[in-house]
């Protein structure tokens, strides 16, 4: 039996995929919490094989707890399960350590069949994204364009597209404040703006 936990700040999201698993013979849900902090506390004290989580989590974002999983949980499969645009966040997930990325817009038997192929050591992503990854393309600008930054820098960048100040973001980051400068001076360069007004308006243009 699966052990899934969920994770997503949304109580009719995590109520609707516990109604989807409570037929299920091969997944048990073990748990549902609404913040990526909390996604780290469950771990320590519970059996957990999968997580299911949104990216746009209060307190620590989903590519932030990759990042925890990865030291702290590697035997803790990840699939990503979110409205963001995939083409920007799908990429970024598999590489921040998921083992998947699924779209909200994708039907029930989808999900199930992603959580069931993680778990058996697959990846689970959309044709699409497939595609782009095995022969390095892009399919719209946002996408090529966005390919230039780093898992971390557009962990960086998200944050302050919603407001966070260099010091807000040293701390969920678990990074000092000189190098959240940092980050903010080569956000600039690469995404060619020279204030943050700009940059934040890049930011939303990516939909982030």
């Amino acid at each position: 039996m699966i052990k899934l936990l969920i994770a997503d700040p949304h109580p009719i999201v995590r109520k609707g995929l516990e109604h989807l698993f409570s037929a299920s013979s091969d997944v048990k849900i073990v748990g549902n919490v609404d913040n990526g902090e909390a996604i780290l506390e469950f771990l320590k004290k519970e059996k957990v094989d999968v997580l299911l989580s949104e990216i746009d989590l209060p307190k620590l974002n989903g590519l932030t707890v990759l990042r925890h999983l990865k030291s702290d949980f590697p035997d803790v499969k990840a699939l990503m399960f979110s409205a963001q645009p995939e083409n920007v966040y799908g990429f970024n997930s598999i590489k921040a350590g998921a083992a998947g990325y699924i779209s909200k817009l994708e039907n029930i038997i989808t999900v199930n069949e992603a959580v069931l192929k993680v778990h058996d050591g697959g990846i689970h992503l959309s044709n699409a994204l497939t595609q782009e990854l095995a022969f390095g393309n892009r399919v719209n600008k946002n996408g090529t364009f966005f390919k230039k930054l780093s898992t971390r820098e557009t962990e960086v960048l998200k944050l302050l597209a919603i407001g966070r100040k260099n010091k807000e973001v040293s701390k969920e980051l678990d990074i000092n404040e000189k190098t959240v400068s940092t980050y903010k001076a080569r956000l600039m360069k690469k995404l060619k703006v020279d204030n943050m007004v700009d940059l934040v308006n890049q930011a939303k243009f990516l939909d982030l």
